[in-house]
This record gives structure tokens, C-alpha cells and sequence, in this order.
């Protein structure tokens, strides 16, 4: 499945609100009900969350979570904003940033991704086999992209923007022009190369050069953090101990659960996802190593932060620091689970 708003952090337009959180007291033996929303239709890269609920985790944590799917039509981030949702899945720090740009008082907890999916692909054997090739190729590039990581891609990579063409999310101009680059998600878009183009593509993953912001992220609200930390620590940590389960541990009834919601998903886009999250390790590398899945580190942040000054998408000044804490995560929560 090829997706949209899970390729690059979508540009938020929001307005000033007020935001508040209504908490109503509940009995000590009754769960906490939550409700976590995504950016995109149910896959496998939101697997860890529905391995939570459906292995009982979140419950042992005493929360009762509702997993609310994103999708094209959906905004699940502005739910957040209102307090129509608890706690949402950004798709980098790129999002994370633009609140703090404008002001809006939205806190990434955790990090459920050491790395950002986001890929640029090519064919093979035709010119463009290295990365530093990619640049004299056609591009195509969706919007949000091209404002964010393309602008990176330019400034440290001399990408230029005349090379590029509109992504439209369908792979075809892509596979028919073989002198081209496109971008995409490692655990989506090669999978449909592969299947209707049928060749494998040559895959450069942005993070292994130097595009190392961290993906997946449980965003919440700053109000919420300091009302109900508890509740906050509760579902960052059940989160982790479920992405566990699902990458090492018996994922079936969590993927189940997925082509429930999700009823296009096929089995071999869902096994074709997690292979490749175990590949290029993207949830269960880095920082997580030793410090847990979910693990952030303000030196990581703020290099991350640096080199997107650099390149011009945001101002050198920024309070990037509003953008995120470390405050639930790196106490190494299941590492025991690794195998």
C-alpha cells in the first residue's frame, strides 16, 4: 500500500486553541481509557501498538486504549490539538518541530522508530546504483518532501530542485522512467515496485546518510504530561513492551487485528513490512540497544534539529527543546524481551 502522509511529516497549518484535558475521576480497579490515533490506515509499522491491546499489555498497565486509524481524509493530529484524542503517532520530529514553531504545545515522548523509513529508490544498472549518483536523476518527489528532507538532500547532497517531479504516490511514472529516482518508505513502496514493476530496486535509506531523525513517535500534550505523567509513563512503556512482542514475539493476532481495520492490507505487504523493519532495524538499533525501544537522547534531537537549520526549513533559533522529553523513555523497559 502506498501511502501518503506517512512519507514526510506533513506542514501543519493550526491556529491558536485552548486546550485542556478533562479528567474524570474512576474507581482504582477500573482501566484508564485512552485513545491513541495514527497518521495512516492500519500496516505493520503500527504493529506494536495493536500487538499491545491485543496481548493484554496495555491492560496489565491499566489502560483500556482505543486505536483510532488515520487515513487520506482523517486529521488525526488537529484531534490532538482539540483533546478529541490522547495521544497520536507523528511521523518524525519534523512534525514535533513545526508545533514548537507554532507555538503549539504538543510533546513527543518516545520514539518507537531508531530510524526513519523514509528511502529514495532507483533501478538498477542504469547510472544511479550509488547515492551520490541520485542527484542527477528525475525525482519524484511528493510536497511535503520536497519542504523538508528534499531541502536537506539539497543543501547537503546538491540535489536540485529543476530534477524533480510531483510523487503522486503511484509507482508508475517511476517504474516506466528508468533514468529516475523516487522516495519512499523501505517497508512500503519497494514492496509495490517489486510487485507491479518486477524488479527489485536499488534502496538508499535517508538515514544512513545523515537524515537520522527518529520516526514513530507517541506525541501527547504538554498538559496532559503535567497533569497525569502517570498515565503518560503507563502507555510509553506498554507501547514499548508491545513493539517487543510484535517483532520478536508471536505477532499473529496483532496482525489480525491490523487487517481488521484495515481490510486491504494484504498478508504479503504485512510480512514484506516487518521483514524490513528487522532489516534495516528500525525500530530495535541505536540508542534502543541499550537504553530500550522508545529511546531519545537530546544530543540526537538536537543534531537532527542542526542539520534542518542548515538546509533552511527552520530557523536557526527555534525552541526545538519544546518539541520533545526524555522524560519516560531510555529506563530500558524490556530489553529482557530482546532475543
Amino acid at each position: 500500500m502506498l501511502r501518503h502522509s506517512r512519507l514526510a511529516a506533513p506542514i501543519l497549518s493550526l491556529v491558536t486553541l485552548g486546550l485542556s484535558v478533562v479528567c474524570t475521576p474512576i474507581g482504582a480497579a477500573a482501566a484508564d481509557k485512552v485513545t491513541f490515533a495514527t497518521n495512516w490506515l492500519a500496516e505493520a509499522e503500527h504493529g506494536g501498538f495493536y500487538q499491545a491491546v491485543v496481548d493484554g499489555t496495555y491492560a496489565k498497565y491499566g489502560l483500556d486504549v482505543k486505536i483510532q486509524q488515520g487515513g487520506p481524509q482523517s486529521n488525526n493530529a488537529l484531534l490532538l490539538v482539540t483533546g478529541k484524542v490522547d495521544f497520536y503517532m507523528g511521523a518524525n520530529l519534523l512534525q514535533a518541530f513545526n508545533a514548537a514553531e507554532q507555538h503549539v504545545p504538543i510533546v513527543s515522548v518516545a520514539a518507537m522508530f531508531q530510524k526513519d523509513p523514509m528511502i529514495l529508490m532507483s533501478h538498477p544498472g542504469e547510472g544511479f546504483d550509488k547515492f551520490e549518483d541520485l542527484k542527477n536523476a528525475t525525482a519524484f518527489i511528493g510536497k511535503d518532501a520536497l519542504a523538508s528532507s528534499f531541502q536537506w538532500l539539497r543543501s547537503e547532497y546538491g540535489f536540485r530542485e529543476e530534477k524533480v517531479k510531483p510523487y503522486t504516490f503511484n509507482p508508475a511514472p517511476f517504474i516506466a522512467d528508468k533514468k529516475s529516482a523516487q522516495q519512499g518508505y523501505a517497508t512500503s513502496e519497494p514492496f509495490a515496485v517489486e510487485s507491479q514493476g518486477g524488479f527489485k530496486p536499488n534502496i538508499f535509506l535517508l538515514t544512513d546518510y545523515g537524515f537520522n531523525t527518529y520516526s514513530t513517535l507517541i506525541e501527547t500534550r504538554a498538559d496532559l504530561i503535567a497533569k497525569n505523567p502517570d498515565l503518560v509513563q503507563r502507555f510509553v512503556d506498554a507501547s514499548t513492551i508491545g513493539w517487543y512482542h510484535y517483532i520478536y514475539g508471536d505477532n499473529a493476532a496483532a496482525n489480525a487485528a491490523i487487517k481488521k481495520d484495515n481490510p486491504d492490507i494484504s498478508d504479503a505487504q504485512i510480512a514484506f513490512s516487518i521483514a524490513k523493519m528487522k532489516e534495516y532495524g528500525i525500530v530495535d538499533s541505536g540508542e534502543a540497544l541499550s537504553n530500550g525501544i522508545g529511546a531519545m537522547s537530546e544530543a540526537h534531537v538536537k543534531d537532527f534539529f542542526d542539520k534542518m537549520a542548515k538546509a533552511g526549513v527552520y530557523k536557526s533559533d527555534l525552541n526545538y527543546k519544546a518539541a520533545f522529553t526524555t522524560q519516560f523513555v531510555n529506563k530500558k523497559v524490556g530489553l529482557d524481551l530482546r532475543k
